[in-house]
């Protein structure tokens, strides 16, 4: 028991007292010879019995079993009481105070068991000498009254020297136990208060009866207000059932629950005045039920960690990873789109190159060999239109597309291109309307990439309107802002397909029932080519109503000047404003 300092003390005490205890009582034999005279058989077993408790501290020693020790004890003390009260006059006997010893010794053990046994035992001890006393079958005690008396004192004097000694050891316990207390407490203390985890216990109903103080260092709150429902109160709301659970799970089911939820964090910032920005931090938190408090109410022992680091890789693998799964799904949509967009121009190419190449077997007239060439032309121009698509949507994406700003005049660049597109509206049905004022402000930015973003919006939208319908190309200059906004009354989107309108390959509807040619990178090249100018785009639609899209550009692009004096740009973040952004603008 050396490294249990309360073990320790309740050990040596015990020894002590037995040793001490037969000792005193051999010292005291001859003096009780010289008064007693020759003793009695009884006497002589009653003082060889004193070898018992020295025995019984050795047992203690070798073995460490203080429980059995002190039953034992009892037992030795209560049959060396009754052997000397049998020789003495019974229950009558200055011995028999000896037996209220008995209970109070086993109290410094603080074992109920131990308490029980030994009142038993003296309980049954005095029982016993009352009814030897009522039979008349003990010997008659015949002492003058003077040794009887002197008897009487010896004995009370002992007892209340010995419960003297059993005070003084129950005062020590007392203090050892209050000191190791102390100690433990300080050492727990000082281990929560210097722990990155947060200690806390809670009632069922989630209220803090205590936290360590690690929680200021993780809350930036001071511990007195995350006492109570503090803590709950900055837990954040959606996750609130489920920080309720887990301790309601624990206190019912008695067993281990873990928990994660969002927790609220007061910062204090300077941002001119002291406002305190609120921030969330995920915490793990695993919960033990423990035993019952002072009112009866079970609580629980949790312990709280911030994991916000985690659950931010978390979800940047979760991202990566359904970029991965976009990207593959990019692929595919590439692998048919450009197993089309290829193929049918490839096929065209050939098949009707093979007959040219047989025009006197087939005996083709001039106008068919015209007609075939053409076919074959505008196949190439519609091949070499998907490779430039892709070259171009390469350099955006590695950030090496070039563009050269300088002071041009949107009007008439726009004007152009509807008027490149006129005769395609026209063949298709389509009223091709442009509403450009006459007196728009030059803007500085790259001529061929504005007429690039012109050429693929319109485009789009002759392409996805149906025969009869309109287009309409509009400006304005507003807030110092180039607006251009190109409006159809066509097929629309869907809102699922909003969110992914402008990636690269991608095309609203299912890719293999197409009804539409192209690659699906218009867009996305405008998208990013709009983005390298500094500007916005964001788009409003509904089925069947149609789509207008509107691009809003700064007046003046500012350019890092290269060694060519050639302005390279990286492309700028993508800016292509949802659905719901759109219809707040509207």
């Amino acid at each position: 028991m050396r490294h249990d300092a309360l073990m320790s003390a309740r050990h040596r005490i015990f020894m002590a007292l037995r040793l001490l205890g037969s000792l005193v009582a051999f010292a005291a034999f001859p003096i009780y010879l010289a008064a007693r005279g020759v003793p009695t058989a009884i006497e002589v077993i009653g003082f060889a019995w004193l070898v018992a408790p020295i025995m019984i501290a050795y047992f203690l020693s070798r073995t460490g079993r203080y429980e059995t020790a002190h039953l034992l004890s009892s037992a030795a003390l209560a049959g060396l009481v009754m052997v000397i009260a049998m020789a003495t006059g019974g229950a009558r006997s200055f011995a028999t105070i000896w037996l209220a010893m008995i209970p109070l010794e086993a109290a410094l053990t603080a074992s109920r068991r131990v308490v029980v046994g030994a009142c038993l035992l003296a309980l049954a001890a005095f029982v016993s000498l009352a009814g030897l006393n009522a039979l008349d079958v003990l010997p008659a005690f015949n002492a003058d009254p003077v040794l009887q008396g002197g008897l009487m004192a010896f004995g009370a004097g002992m007892a209340v020297l010995y419960a003297m000694v059993l005070a003084f050891g129950m005062q020590t316990l007392a203090q050892t136990s209050a000191s190791r207390l102390n100690v433990e407490e300080a050492r727990y203390r000082l281990l929560a208060s210097h722990m990155s985890d947060v200690i806390s216990r809670h009632r069922h109903d989630g209220a803090v009866d205590f936290i360590s103080p690690a929680a200021e260092r993780l809350l930036g709150v001071p511990v007195a207000e995350l006492m109570g429902h503090g803590v709950f109160d900055r837990v954040h709301v959606a996750d609130r059932p489920a920080f309720l659970s887990a301790l309601s799970d624990a206190v019912r089911g008695g067993q281990m629950k873990d928990v994660e939820f969002r927790i609220r964090r007061d910062d204090v910032r300077s941002c001119g005045a002291h406002i305190r920005a609120p921030e969330y931090l995920w915490i793990e938190m695993r919960c033990r039920p423990m035993q019952e408090t002072d009112d009866g109410q079970a609580s629980v022992v949790a312990v709280m960690r911030d994991v916000t680091e985690r659950k931010r890789q978390e979800q940047a693998l979760e991202a990566a990873r359904a970029a991965a799964e976009r990207a593959d799904e990019s692929k595919s949509r590439f692998l048919a789109t450009m197993s089309h967009e290829l193929r049918t121009p490839l096929n065209a190419i050939i098949g009707f190159s093979d007959m040219i190449a047989r025009e006197d077997e087939l005996q083709l007239n001039a106008a068919r060999r015209r007609e075939y060439a053409r076919l074959i032309n505008d196949s190439g121009e519609h091949l070499l239109s998907v490779v430039n698509g892709i070259l171009d949507m390469s350099k955006l994406e590695a950030g090496s597309f070039e563009i050269a700003p300088e002071p041009f005049a949107p009007g008439p660049a726009l004007i152009n291109c509807c008027e490149l597109l006129a005769l395609k509206a026209r063949d298709c049905g389509i009223d091709l309307v442009t509403a450009v004022p006459g007196d728009l402000p030059e803007i500085v930015g790259d001529p061929r990439a504005f007429k690039q973003v012109i050429l693929n919006l319109v485009s789009n939208a002759i392409k996805f309107t149906e025969r009869g319908g309109a287009v309409t190309v509009s400006a304005e200059i507003r807030d110092d802002r180039f607006v251009l906004r190109v409006r159809d009354t066509g097929v629309g989107i869907a809102a699922e397909d909003m969110e992914r309108i402008g990636d690269p390959f991608f095309q609203a509807g299912t890719p293999y029932r197409r009804r539409y040619e192209g690659t699906g990178l218009g867009l996305s090249i405008v998208k990013n080519l709009v983005g390298l100018h500094g500007g916005e785009l964001s788009l409003q639609s509904q089925i069947d109503e149609g789509t207008t899209v509107t691009v809003t550009l700064p007046m003046r692009l500012e350019a890092r000047q290269a060694a060519d004096n050639v302005a390279t740009f990286t492309p700028a973040p993508r800016n292509v404003v949802t659905r719901d952004r759109a219809r707040k603008s509207a």
